[in-house]
């Protein structure tokens, strides 16, 4: 199943790949909000609340893996983004060095 999603992963570029992930991070952003408001709010039993603290919780995971993993993609577009300018100044340095008089 890794092998799928590194072979998705490499038709995807990195910057999609973060704003798929940022969209996700919202979406899970959203749906604890309405937890913990829900959670301030209505009167619950002991086990509405429990079952929703650990909702509460599984989101949470959810949030901070999708953190870890845009942690990594942004280290990677920033590293892509340096290779980019480094091969431009070459190509520059290449230009002036032999195509000018």
């Amino acid at each position: 199943m890794a092998k799928l999603q590194d072979k998705k992963r490499e038709k995807i570029s990195v910057a999609s790949e973060i704003d798929c992930l940022e969209e996700k991070r919202a979406n899970c952003q959203d749906n604890f909000e309405r937890a913990e408001f829900r959670r301030r709010r209505e009167k619950l039993s002991d086990k509405e609340r429990e079952e929703l603290e650990d909702e509460m919780a599984i989101i949470n995971e959810r949030m901070q893996k999708l953190d870890k993993e845009l942690e990594i993609l942004r280290g990677e577009n920033r590293r892509n983004m340096l290779l980019s300018v480094a091969l431009l100044v070459v190509s520059a340095l290449f230009y002036y060095l032999f195509f000018l008089p």
